[in-house]
């Protein structure tokens, strides 16, 4: 299987796995992708994104190095800030099985940035 999980924060290995409950995930290779969200519309505008890259690219190596330690084959990147070009551009080199989209608390996503995710891409998504 290949997965794609999209989280603007780190998330664990547990929580990869609860999100699919049922499936085995052992031998699944993962791409991770962390938005590099601004938490500020006057620092997207300014094109100051650099904050924004570091915390995104912290939080893929984070989950990457929790999926590696629970034995799972995972890479990671940052990507755009909106969270649909982020899962376009990932999906243009890795032809994904299944997404994962963590929203959590202070994600940054609206309902509306993802709600057609899954038809979008014909993918099967599920959010956490």
């Amino acid at each position: 299987m290949k997965l794609l999980v999209l989280a603007p924060h780190a998330v664990d290995a547990t929580a990869v796995r609860g999100a699919l409950p049922g499936e085995d995930l052992d031998g699944a290779e993962v791409l991770v992708v962390s938005p590099a969200l601004n938490p500020s519309g006057l620092r997207f505008w300014m094109s100051d994104s650099d904050d924004a890259v570091v915390r995104a690219e912290t939080a893929a190596g984070d989950t990457v190095a929790a999926l590696r330690d629970d034995g799972l084959r995972a890479r990671g990147t940052a990507g755009e800030s909106e969270p649909l070009l982020a899962l376009q551009d990932a999906l243009a080199t890795f032809p994904a099985d299944r997404i994962v989209i963590f929203r959590g608390d202070g994600s940054g996503y609206r309902e509306e940035d993802l709600a057609d995710a899954g038809t979008r891409f014909d993918v099967p998504v599920t959010e956490v």
